[in-house]
């Protein structure tokens, strides 16, 4: 089973580059992040003429994620649970069905900036959500997959420049803690396990010549439970997608898990 992650930066502006990709590397599942747009804006007939069923959490001009999958979505939940007033679309979850169920979320964690305003308190706020639901899903001793863009530099190598970054709230000392607190929580970072060669990164700004530059961050991540990483097998950045004509500022991350 082949599984990718994805902030493509808005589905339908960047709609014929992310259907190439999906017609050339097709995941069994796929997790959107950014896609910009409500629920029935979704090109969902694009998707479906390729064979993936859809759970689309969408929300007008901002957020939005989304999971498709070649075979049936079950036990679909749309939105973090802990804090209902919590409008953002950023995570949707729901079980792969087949011969061996995976659970599979999409999340598009909060970028917290400014450091010094509320958006880094819900950024972090956000992550300690995140942590209590895993903790409510590990006990049922499943594949589970948390895929997504997790705003989050983990650590220096993962920077092109690390230096640029020391004000941000991707490269806080509090983002980081908290994304290895849910590493601590059992989980396995995909790419750290199977690959981890440094320069890989599967973002670059839109701005001052950072692609050619390959003046990069890695904040798309895939942490896997116990179960799933029993059978892991790879993981694998789809770099030469920034190249191509009108990307996303992010590329495909895709893990492979021998079920």
């Amino acid at each position: 089973m082949r599984i990718a992650t994805w902030n493509v930066n808005s589905i339908n502006a960047r709609l014929e580059t992310v259907l190439r990709w999906f017609e050339e590397a097709s995941p069994d599942v796929a997790c959107l992040q950014e896609i910009k747009c409500v629920d029935e804006k979704f090109p969902a007939e694009a998707f479906e003429r390729l064979g993936y069923n859809l759970a689309v959490h969408g929300q007008k001009t901002y957020n939005g994620v989304a999971l498709l999958s070649k075979t049936p979505l079950e036990d679909v939940r749309r939105g973090l649970p802990g804090d209902d007033a919590d409008e953002q679309a950023r995570y949707v979850e729901a079980v792969v069905s087949g011969p061996q169920p995976v659970r599979v979320a999409s999340i598009y964690l909060p970028n917290g900036n400014p450091i010094d305003t509320d958006k880094f308190g819900y950024k972090l706020a956000w992550m300690a959500r995140l942590n209590a639901h895993v903790r409510e899903l590990l006990p049922l001793e499943e594949p589970l997959a948390l895929m997504g863009d997790y705003n989050v530099i983990p650590d220096a190598r993962d920077a092109a420049r690390p230096e640029d970054w020391t004000r941000d709230a991707l490269f806080q000392p509090q983002s980081r803690e908290a994304f290895r607190a849910l590493k601590w929580l059992g989980l396995t970072e995909a790419f750290m396990a199977v690959d981890g060669a440094p320069e890989s990164y599967t973002f670059w700004d839109y701005q001052a010549g950072a692609w050619p530059r390959n003046n990069g961050i890695r904040i798309d991540h895939a942490l896997l439970s116990p179960q799933a990483a029993d059978h892991l097998k790879s993981c694998v950045i789809h770099r030469d997608v920034r190249g191509w004509d009108k990307p996303s500022d992010h590329v495909p991350v895709v893990v492979e898990l021998d079920l």
